[in-house]
């Protein structure tokens, strides 16, 4: 099964502005060298790239066409960006079209909980193979560590069907 990766919100406004109960900006910063790794990975190996770009509320210093919006890893050419409106990436997007039928999917990001859970649960649901890469998503919510959250949405994905892999297992 091939492999497709999926970067959700690898944004600016993370590395500039901690935010509250993130665990400061060094959690965001180790994510984003992450997935420089992860990249470097499935370029190598040939595996198709998609970044989820999630919309943002206005005043969020990461919504599209701020500077803190600027992707903190840029897409190469052939590889696919997708503005998401919701929190499942296949609600309204044309993912499920980019995304080969039987493609096993790699799932990273910053900031992005909520998304990971909701876009990974819908491909487990479309029958997609989905392998979280722990140590990437440094996410908050509310007075949450990022690390409690991480380790909350690892459990229920794992409990859902989804592996969890180091960087280095993968591509």
């Amino acid at each position: 099964m091939r492999q497709v990766l999926l970067v959700f919100d690898a944004r600016r406004s993370p590395l500039r502005t901690p935010a509250p109960g993130a665990g400061a900006a060094p959690d965001e910063r180790s994510a984003a060298d992450t997935i420089a790794v992860l990249l470097e990975r499935a370029r190598a190996a040939g595996a198709p790239v998609v970044f989820v770009r999630g919309d943002g509320s206005a005043g969020d210093p990461g919504r599209s066409g701020t500077p803190g919006g600027e992707p903190v890893h840029e897409a190469l050419p052939g590889e696919h960006v997708i503005d998401g409106h919701a929190p499942d990436a296949f609600d309204g997007t044309d993912l499920a079209w980019v995304l080969p039928p039987v493609a096993s999917v790699v799932v990273a990001g910053m900031r992005s909980e909520r998304s990971v859970r909701e876009t990974s649960l819908a491909a487990l649901a479309r029958g997609h193979a989905v392998t979280l890469v722990r140590g990437v998503r440094a996410a908050c919510d509310g007075d949450e560590p990022a690390a409690v959250v991480s380790r909350r949405v690892e459990e229920e994905l794992t409990a859902a069907g989804a592996m969890v892999a180091t960087p280095y297992e993968l591509f």
